[in-house]
């Protein structure tokens, strides 16, 4: 029996090439009449960097501008793939509703991913990575590498031309 894929989380990090990782996100939701779930883990300050900021900002002032940049993020998202769905789909109407909702979720990269995909019940991540020198690689594609291992459901990785660059930016 082929798997029903219906939810699919597509993570983000808002990069330039954010477009073409959700490009497969789309068509895979198209043709399986799934829906999307967008996720961007806000990586938090260190302790260190924490206690640096506040010993200039108070605390509230802190929290502050970090709910209005989360703010920020979860509409530059929403207004992202509102783009991408337009100039993709044509305004066709199973594009419309094809992103079903926008998770900006403070807290580390992969423990963000994983959390999402299992509350959403997801049947396939969908991220993307870049092709990276061997030192890179070791250190840029860790959140990548412990998805895939520590998921419980398929994880497509999409490899992101090394001259890629997209129209929308």
């Amino acid at each position: 029996m082929l798997p029903k894929i219906k939810t699919i989380p597509y993570t983000t990090a808002l990069s330039p090439d954010a477009p073409y990782v959700f490009r497969y996100a789309l068509a895979l939701a198209r043709q399986h009449e799934a829906k999307i779930v967008a996720v961007h883990a806000m990586e938090p300050l260190s302790v260190f960097g924490q206690s640096l900021v506040e010993q200039y900002i108070s605390h509230e002032s802190t929290e502050e501008m970090h709910s209005k940049a989360r703010e920020s993020v979860t509409a530059d998202i929403r207004q992202r793939i509102e783009q991408l769905c337009t100039n993709e789909c044509n305004n066709a109407s199973s594009c419309e509703n094809a992103v079903s909702s926008v998770h900006v979720v403070d807290g580390y990269p992969v423990q963000v991913i994983l959390d999402k995909a299992k509350e959403c019940s997801a049947d396939l991540i969908v991220m993307g990575v870049h092709d990276r020198t061997k030192v890179g690689e070791a250190i840029m594609g860790s959140t990548t590498r412990k998805v895939l291992h520590g998921a419980s459901q398929p994880v497509l990785v999409v490899r992101i031309p090394k001259d890629y660059k997209d129209d929308l930016q």
